[in-house]
């Protein structure tokens, strides 16, 4: 399984302060390489560079809704746990961000940093145990293809 020195979050805010904040406090609290993004657009194409166990993205940004941008990462990075942070406390856009974007967590401005470290360390290892999953069920098929190849081998020597 994956170190907790290996991970990478991937911060998403429209405001500079807040992506700057939650990168200092997990810079300075945790094990975890930060990817800060102040524009959705960007972290999206970053999402195609760079492997992300967590995403923690604003519900309220100027060039997509916090829900579509976790949708289009989910896509792309199914391993990754979604969280939303947000400003606006609505139900039905947690339910549309749960059912959307595969949602973990929902997370209300201004946060707790240590909910928020609890947040962030669980849903890493969510993501690590994914990719770990992933990796094994790899072995798996691998594993079955070279005994079916062996298995049609020993049919046809004894034909």
């Amino acid at each position: 399984m994956t170190g907790l020195s290996d991970t990478k979050v991937m911060i998403v805010d429209d405001e500079e302060i807040i992506v700057g904040a939650i990168q200092s406090f997990l810079e300075f609290d945790t094990e975890h390489s930060v990817l800060p993004f102040t524009s959705p657009d960007r972290a999206l194409e970053a999402l195609g560079e760079h492997t992300v166990h967590m995403i923690v993205a604003d519900y309220m940004m100027p060039e997509m809704d916090g829900v579509t941008f976790l949708t289009r990462a989910r896509e792309v990075q199914p391993q990754a746990t979604r969280v939303l942070l947000t400003g606006y406390a609505d139900k039905q856009n947690a339910i549309r961000a749960i059912n959307e974007a595969g949602l973990y967590h929902y997370l209300e401005k201004p946060w707790d940093n240590e909910a928020l470290k609890m947040i962030i360390r669980n849903g890493v290892e969510r993501s690590a145990l994914f990719l770990d999953l992933q990796a094994r069920m790899a072995e798996l098929a691998e594993a079955n293809a070279e005994l079916d190849d062996f298995r049609e081998r020993l049919i046809h020597a004894f034909l």
